[in-house]
């Protein structure tokens, strides 16, 4: 993918939250209309033919690609959120990320069996988030699980994707 639009228009950060971190910032790519539409238009062109039935956006900038891509596949979907902020009964996944530690939860009744998912965010760095959410998924058995990032950070000695070698995924940038 890697499309030259969406890397020009992504802003690094150096030094947040805590200095050694090159912090990407995909808020630069939702305030653009024109980066909009080229994530949406590249995420329904990988997904349109996959059957997926429901979307897990990841707390929070995953839950806008995730809304968007659903409304255009015609699923529902699934917040994957911080802890205290879902009003029914959810099953957590604790995990280590590059600066902490956190919890995401999700509604105990928001997938089942006969389900195709699609789990978004919108970066992939150490990964700790992403196999919460997919950890998460798989309790619920569903028929398939897919996983996207809008992108995925190789150059600082990440290697998050070593986490998802047996899960298919894809990522819109590679930086």
């Amino acid at each position: 993918m890697n499309n030259k639009t969406l890397i020009d228009n992504l802003r690094s950060i150096p030094d947040f939250p805590r200095k050694g971190i090159n912090f990407r910032d995909v808020t630069t790519l939702y305030k653009s209309a024109e980066c909009m539409k080229i994530m949406l238009d590249e995420l329904e062109e990988l997904y349109k033919d996959k059957g997926i039935t429901k979307i897990v956006g990841i707390e929070s900038r995953g839950f806008v690609m995730a809304s968007a891509l659903a409304a255009r596949l015609g699923c529902g979907i699934v917040l994957a959120r911080k802890p205290g902020k879902l009003p029914s009964t959810v099953i957590k996944e604790s995990f280590t990320k590059e600066y902490g530690v956190d919890t995401i939860e999700m509604h105990l009744d928001s997938i089942d069996e006969n389900d195709v998912v699609l789990i978004h965010d919108d970066l992939l760095a150490t990964g700790g988030t992403a196999k919460a959410a997919y950890k998460l998924v798989k309790y619920f058995k569903p028929k398939h699980i897919y996983m996207n990032f809008i992108v995925e950070i190789r150059d600082e000695g990440l290697h998050g994707r070593d986490l998802f070698k047996d899960i298919e995924y894809t990522t819109l940038m590679i930086v």
